[in-house]
């Protein structure tokens, strides 16, 4: 006996219960067509995930099971059964459920037991546990309904379900995206098979939502370990999988198409872009801009704004300065140039004269300081919002990690913006991924968007004569070693110090980054790639007494 199951990976829209509503319409005809008998969408996909605290609102809950009643009729009409993940009330609140819909009807529900509440999650706060185990009725081959995090677990419910009829599992996920956090996701699923003797079908959703992005990865494991079908990462994607059931009642799924996964640098390309894409999209802006400076960070915002969106809806602004070098005006231009983008330009120097002007009094008998260069920082960031909002666009800041994290960046200035592509890059990681995309253009017989002098170029803001951003940090790598082990792994400083690292050097570090909080409280969000960006995943509080040393 077989049977044909699509798995649905799809990109919903937090709140947008038509349109989520249409896209499973669309997919679940498509399976249909393809003689699918049942399809699976991933968690939460009629809400979106996170819906936060729209699920307070009971107006909302109200338009959620009026879709719904109106998704199991197209189902009847279609012909095709689903799992799909949605809510459903509980004893004391609500349900974070995977529902079974057979013949055009609700066969049951199976609730999430783990309600993960670290990182960028915060299911306890909306969801209650659930502990009902059961399984469902699919072509004489019963199955298991797990919700993302009961798979990360071992024990109950996965070891509740291969102590019932349960043939195999459906594990439904709304699991966003780290770095290499595929290869996490397969290696759980081995854990559990090994647990339970139980094939999983794992099926993810898509898209990027406000700092998450969701990369899909869908894909079906059979007892032995071996990935039958696996979908393309970073898009919607529709995939088949042929379960059969073999002597003895032992279920398997045929082999199908096992997309590859994409090298480390790709990967990350392709979460930035999607991350980008899904907020100024799904927000409803029209175009981005962004200030070129000719350096290496605007370089690349540049160049994920032209492969996310198309050249037509980036926009760059140069806005030099008395202090803005030859190399870096003819940079900027190159930069345009390559990637087709349009460049304008607005001086800051009169601005910045009539600033100063207006302030002498003010400043009278005082040094000039970083008061003066965080002025022209502010001129920049007013003359870019300007320009977006005049056109209908949104301002992408270009900061990194590595600047975000030590408050060397200005508020109100390069800071402004409405998202921030590289937020959560380390600077050593933004020329990896510069040459990165620099090699692809290569490949493909195109001239690379960063110059090499963009390249080897010490980084500088150039805001005084001859800056360099070593003058105010240490060297990027030292810098960016620090920030990976006290920020993203939590270490303390001597166990950082016992890495070899100099522990003035680190000490200073750490107190740049325990000081700046109250800016990163205030920058745009960005996408995520690490397992720790500043968001949702680090909550410190601003005003704070606590002194590492």
């Amino acid at each position: 006996m077989h049977a044909l199951i699509a798995l649905a990976q799809v990109n919903p829209h937090v709140g947008a219960l038509e349109k989520n509503l249409e896209t499973m319409i669309a997919f679940a005809r498509r399976a249909a067509e393809a003689g699918a008998r049942l399809v699976v969408f991933p968690e939460l996909v009629l809400t979106g995930y996170p819906p936060e605290d729209l699920l307070h609102k009971p107006l909302f809950l109200d338009r959620l099971r009026e879709v719904e009643r109106r998704w199991h009729r197209a189902l009847g009409e279609l012909n095709i059964d689903a799992v799909y993940g949605s809510i459903r009330q509980g004893a004391h609140g609500l349900i974070n459920a995977g529902i079974h819909v057979a013949g055009g009807r609700e066969a049951g529900f199976a609730g999430k037991r783990w309600l993960p509440n670290f990182g960028v999650f915060d299911e306890q706060r909306y969801f209650e546990s659930c502990r009902t185990v059961r399984a469902f009725a699919f072509e004489g081959m019963p199955f298991g309904i797990t919700i993302c995090e009961d798979l990360w677990r071992s024990g109950d419910p996965v070891a509740q379900l291969a102590r019932t009829e349960a043939s195999f599992l459906i594990n439904i996920n709304a699991s966003p995206y780290h770095i290499r956090k595929q290869r996490e996701r397969e290696t759980v699923a081995w854990q559990r098979i090994v647990e339970s003797g139980l094939p999983v079908m794992y099926v993810n959703m898509v898209g990027g939502q406000d700092e998450l992005v969701f990369d899909g990865g869908s894909f079906a494991m059979n007892r032995d370990g071996t990935v039958a079908v696996r979908a393309e990462g970073f898009q919607e994607a529709l995939t088949f999988v042929t379960v059969t059931r073999e002597p003895g009642g032992v279920v398997a799924f045929g082999s199908g198409p096992v997309v590859p996964e994409p090298d480390e640098d790709a990967e990350i390309y392709q979460a930035l872009m999607l991350g980008l894409r899904d907020y100024v999209t799904k927000n409803g802006f029209r175009s981005v801009v962004l200030g070129l400076s000719g350096g290496i960070d605007s370089a690349l915002t540049a160049a994920i704004g032209v492969d996310a969106l198309g050249a037509e809806r980036v926009q760059a602004l140069m806005m030099p300065s008395e202090y803005t070098s030859q190399a870096s005006l003819e940079d900027a231009r190159a930069i345009a140039d390559r990637l087709g983008i349009r460049l304008g330009s607005v001086a800051i120097g009169p601005m910045f004269a009539a600033f100063r002007a207006q302030l002498a009094g003010e400043f009278a008998g005082l040094p000039e300081d970083s008061t003066e260069e965080n002025l022209q920082a502010r001129i920049r960031g007013t003359l870019l919002m300007a320009v977006a909002n005049k056109k209908g666009g949104m301002v992408v800041t270009t900061g990194n990690k590595s600047e975000v994290s030590v408050g060397y960046a200005t508020l109100y200035g390069d800071m402004a913006g409405g998202y921030s592509v590289l937020k959560d890059l380390l600077k050593e990681r933004v020329y990896a991924l510069s040459r990165a995309r620099n090699r692809w253009a290569e490949a493909r017989g195109e001239l690379p968007p960063i110059p090499e002098r963009v390249l080897e170029r010490p980084p500088s803001a150039e805001l005084r004569p001859d800056q360099k951003d070593e003058d105010s940090l240490p060297p990027y790598p030292v810098l960016d070693r620090i920030l990976e082990l006290y920020v993203e792994r939590e270490q303390g400083v001597e166990e950082i110090v016992a890495r070899g690292l100099d522990p003035a050097t680190v000490l200073r570090v750490v107190r740049l980054v325990d000081g700046n909080e109250y800016k990163r409280r205030q920058a745009a969000p960005g996408v995520r790639v690490t397992r720790r960006a500043f968001g949702k995943d680090r909550r410190y509080p601003i005003t704070n007494g606590f002194r590492v040393s």
